[in-house]
């Protein structure tokens, strides 16, 4: 059942759910835009979250009681709709297993679950696979959807696109690290992010991708019509490569040879879990296609 709840005097957050589900990012999705469309008077933000949201009003032109019965009538003239979205399938090349985090990772030793294991090595263990090989297999084996872009300037949070009981998912540091390697991939819970930037963070590093995903200068060829790469609803592909691979990548993202491989989709929430690999397959053969 929905939560609404006020956040001082401009803000109100509505909770969809206390689990992360697509189900449940779909239908705050699915009010937000709504509530974008309706251009309500006096809303001066949206701000999408995984399974949750919160607006941002002006109380000088909206009264808290009147955005609230607003919102909630928003919310019944939705719920029995088709969970639908048009979107696009993006494709990631991650060199997992980098030098960059194993030298980050030998350094905060004393806030990790296990420093003899590399942050791969214990994701793997911690999901009961045999080794790292097979831990990036199933990472990249299924694509992964943005459900909230934030926290750092263009940071995605995604959630993979599989059966519940086959989901990845593995702790966070003990304590959080002061340093990560900029476009490092990582997981923690359930969630997979790419640190936009050099900084902070807590997340299990799994490796690196050689593509800004944040460019303030809006040079990077794919970043030139704005800033951030992701945005909610965004389908992943995470593509393993080596070293060879990400050094040439890199190159061509310096001189503005890059093109990044996307391409248009949709996404029905009612055909993926009516057949959850079948439709997987379908998004992976539109970005090879591509």
């Amino acid at each position: 059942m929905t939560r609404y709840s006020f956040g001082g005097d401009e803000h109100l957050v509505v909770e969809v759910d206390e689990a992360m589900s697509l189900r449940a990012f779909f239908a705050a999705l699915s009010i937000c835009n709504a509530i974008r469309d309706s251009q309500i008077r006096g809303v001066t933000e949206i701000c999408p979250s995984n399974a949750s949201f919160q607006l941002r009003f002006d109380p000088d032109l909206i009264a808290a009681e009147d955005l609230l019965a607003e919102v909630k009538q928003i919310e019944a003239s939705l719920s029995n709709r088709e969970q639908a979205l048009g979107t696009r399938v993006l494709e990631i090349p991650v060199f997992y297993d980098d030098p960059w985090t194993r030298e980050v990772m030998a350094r905060f030793g004393d806030r990790r679950q296990n420093p003899q294991l590399t942050d791969l090595e214990y994701a793997a263990r911690t999901n009961g696979l045999p080794g790292p090989l097979d831990y990036v297999a199933r990472h990249s084996g299924s694509p992964w959807m943005v459900t909230m872009v934030g926290f750092g300037a263009g940071s995605p949070f995604m959630f993979q696109m599989v059966e519940q009981d086959q989901q990845l998912q593995v702790p966070k540091y003990v304590r959080p690290r002061t340093d990560t390697p900029k476009q490092c991939v990582s997981q923690g819970g359930c969630f997979t992010g790419i640190y936009p930037v050099r900084g902070a963070g807590g997340y299990q590093m799994l490796g690196v991708t050689p593509l800004p995903i944040y460019d303030p200068t809006q040079t990077t060829s794919y970043l030139r019509e704005f800033m951030i790469l992701f945005r909610p609803g965004d389908i992943v592909r995470m593509l393993p490569i080596g070293r060879n691979e990400y050094d040439e990548l890199a190159e061509q993202v310096k001189s503005g040879d890059f093109q990044l491989r996307q391409t248009p989709a949709s996404f029905s929430l009612d055909d993926f879990e009516r057949d959850i690999k079948a439709f997987n397959q379908q998004m992976l053969e539109a970005i090879d296609g591509h």
